[in-house]
């Protein structure tokens, strides 16, 4: 019965073995098939690090490209710490796009180490920047070089310059939307300009939590007044500078100061209560745009919201932004 049994056995696998084999190799060419064709038509894979270059890409590029933003709205480049599917979308990528100056150290770390053959695009390092003193001699290049808007323009420029060395074909596409983006935010420009002109002289000053808006300050007439922290929100005030701060204010006479959006507003808080002067009741935007449906969810919605709550928290006579096209 055993020896039966036995040669059942070996004859059903006999005859098995060649059906089975047949329909796994049949699997395999039908999963390569569909990778192939899957693989033909894949849009370029771009990775933006800060939310205001992922948006200025997104414009640019449009749907002819796969963008994926590191950051998330709201989120401080700072002092972020990537997580592991950040690892995997810097290996995957054709292009990365990120800000530079170290905006973005950790990601920057990251970006260096993880071994992508992406080409690597540090879209702010094409504004020459600002040098700022970081206190005991320490001179470094100021990252926030978005805060003049003509500068972004030379981002968008050198964000057009990389998608089409990634994707020639679509040179025409990338750059008819680059134009248009040049173009508005040429008439941004000229609007802020408008704006901070209705402030009083001698109101034209500006307080924030951190070291965001000097760029802004030196392209539309601003003198930075002072700031709770430097230029990274890494830092912790100490006692002795929050009171200097309160001083500071005191008499410069400036009529508000104002919060990040970025930062926790507790200790500004404090610094405009000591003070006795307003905290603007609008945040500013100041390393990230909001969230979707806020009234900064863009590069130049979060520029004119800027503008509003400065110039209504100065003594200003605000004008909606309307771009002609």
């Amino acid at each position: 019965m055993t020896r039966i049994t036995r040669s059942k056995a070996r004859y059903s696998w006999q005859v098995l073995l060649p059906v089975l084999l047949g329909l796994l190799l049949d699997g395999c060419t039908q999963v390569n098939s569909t990778r192939t064709t899957k693989g033909a038509d894949e849009k370029p894979q771009v990775v933006a690090t800060s939310t205001i270059i992922a948006d200025l890409t997104q414009k640019v590029g449009g749907e002819e490209i796969q963008l994926t933003g590191i950051l998330k709205p709201g989120a401080d480049p700072h002092v972020y710490e990537p997580v592991p599917a950040d690892s995997r979308f810097l290996e995957t990528a054709d292009l990365i796009l990120y800000n530079g100056y170290n905006l973005e150290p950790g990601i920057i770390k990251l970006m260096n180490a993880a071994g992508s053959k992406a080409r690597k695009l540090a879209v702010g390092e094409v504004v020459k920047p600002l040098q700022l003193d970081k206190g005991k001699g320490e001179i470094v290049p100021d990252p926030h070089v978005w805060g003049n808007a003509e500068n972004v323009a030379a981002m968008v420029q050198a964000i057009r310059d990389g998608l089409i060395e990634l994707s020639p074909k679509d040179r025409e596409k990338y750059t008819q939307r680059a134009a248009q983006l040049t173009a508005e935010l040429q008439q941004l420009h000229s609007w802020i300009n408008q704006q901070i002109r209705t402030i009083p002289p001698e109101k034209r000053r500006l307080v924030t939590t951190h070291d965001a808006f000097q760029y802004y300050g030196r392209a539309y007439g601003l003198a930075i007044a002072g700031t709770l922290i430097g230029i990274s929100t890494e830092e912790q005030p100490s006692a002795q500078k929050v009171q200097q701060l309160v001083e500071s204010i005191k008499k410069t006479g400036v009529p508000a100061i104002f919060a990040e959006t970025t930062i926790n507003p507790a200790l500004i808080k404090t610094v405009a209560q000591e003070a006795g002067v307003q905290l603007a009741p609008q945040q500013l935007y100041s390393d990230s745009i909001g969230t979707k449906g806020s009234n900064g969810d863009s590069y130049i919605k979060m520029m004119t919201a800027n503008t509003r709550s400065i110039v209504e928290a100065l003594g200003g006579k605000y004008t909606p932004f309307q771009l002609k096209k």
